[in-house]
């Protein structure tokens, strides 16, 4: 374990911070993107659907292989790994549900958001403090990940399950992506202020 502590001027600090900028944006973008995409692609649970619908956790997947690079060792890398291989296993098991239609799809997909986004919740837990900030859009958006994933199974066991909410839940774990990447931006120009 290595004993250098990151300080507001530290290059490991602002490493991090600048990575997580780059990640967020990244990540926000392609989930708004992946929105628009499936909202015009879900009538049908088809090979299009199914394929949107398998591309969204591998977006995950990746986001959190490089998150778990640029992080240094201690349970939040682990979380991130978790989370990594949940959202892979994810994007198999909503590729095989798509066979059998809207009910198992959200089954899978709402599982997947519980257990998502309390990882989310977790890792914005540990990254809280001075150099990253509060980390409140990551918290609400894991949150919401976790309460609308339990809305999703309850929706899925109802006589008319709809993939119209998926992209809604896009949109909105985007939204809030980019919110966290501003706040980073933020509070990087705000150490750097004080350090001049």
């Amino acid at each position: 374990m290595s004993t250098q502590t990151a300080t507001p001027s530290s290059p490991a600090t602002t490493g991090e911070r600048s990575s997580l900028m780059r990640l967020y944006l990244s990540r926000g973008v392609l989930a708004a993107a992946w929105a628009l995409a499936f909202a015009g692609a879900h009538e049908h649970v088809d090979a299009v659907a199914i394929t949107l619908l398998v591309v969204y956790p591998l977006i995950d997947a990746v986001s959190s292989l490089i998150d778990y690079r640029a992080t240094p060792d201690g349970s939040e890398r682990r979380v991130t790994a978790l989370n990594g291989v949940l959202s892979t296993l994810a994007a198999i098991a909503v590729g095989l549900a798509g066979v059998g239609g809207e009910a198992p799809v959200l089954h899978v997909f709402g599982a997947w958001a519980v257990i998502s986004g309390a990882a989310q919740v977790i890792v914005g837990l540990r990254r809280r403090g001075p150099e990253l900030g509060k980390q409140w859009p990551t918290l609400i958006s894991g949150g919401l990940s976790f309460v609308v994933g339990i809305f999703y199974n309850i929706q899925a066991a109802g006589d008319n399950p709809s993939l119209d909410v998926l992209s809604v839940y896009a949109t909105g774990g985007g939204v809030w992506f980019i919110l966290q990447a501003l706040l980073l931006g933020w509070k990087s120009r705000q150490l750097r202020t004080r350090t001049v």
